[in-house]
């Protein structure tokens, strides 16, 4: 891959991979250290890019086994805690608590569905990748990964119920 192939590549898809990478990470830092691992191990593997599936499904699949993979090497399980935010200043101290409050019942939800629907969830919302780049991930169809989206769905909204 020559040098303009590897930035058309990286522009293309940097922010989507970079978004994945906060998906699983929740933390900017590692996020950022993920995504610029992924294209390192791209571009010095991109001979063996087979071209089966899209270039942005090869680069989340790269970015997630790294991340699982320091995971691993940290001896870390679960996800990385995110740092705090500071507070948007166009909106009321009320406001900004009530969204605090709701953003954090969600995370909690969330964080107690099991996987492989927190990761689905996850990689649809947050990394706003399509059913069929899911599917292509875990290795299953478009439609598996409709199905457990939806699953996993109904599970955060029982569980936001119940809270």
């Amino acid at each position: 891959m020559d040098r303009e192939q590897t930035e058309k590549l990286y522009q293309a898809h940097y922010m989507r991979v970079f978004s994945y990478a906060m998906t699983l990470s929740g933390d900017r830092t590692l996020a950022e250290e993920i995504t610029q691992e992924t294209f390192y191990r791209a571009f010095a593997k991109a001979d063996k890019f087979r071209k089966e599936s899209d270039e942005v499904t090869w680069l989340c699949a790269i970015a997630k086994n790294y991340f699982y993979d320091e995971k691993r090497r940290q001896g870390k399980t679960g996800p990385i805690p995110e740092g705090t935010d500071l507070p948007d200043p166009g909106k009321g101290i009320e406001q900004t608590a009530v969204d605090r409050d709701s953003s954090f019942r969600i995370h909690v939800a969330l964080h107690a569905l099991e996987e492989p629907y927190r990761e689905i969830f996850e990689l649809r919302v947050f990394g706003e990748l399509s059913f069929s780049e899911i599917g292509t991930i875990f290795g299953k169809t478009e439609n598996w990964a409709r199905v457990t989206y939806h699953r996993a769905r109904l599970k955060l909204q029982e569980r936001m119920e119940k809270q």
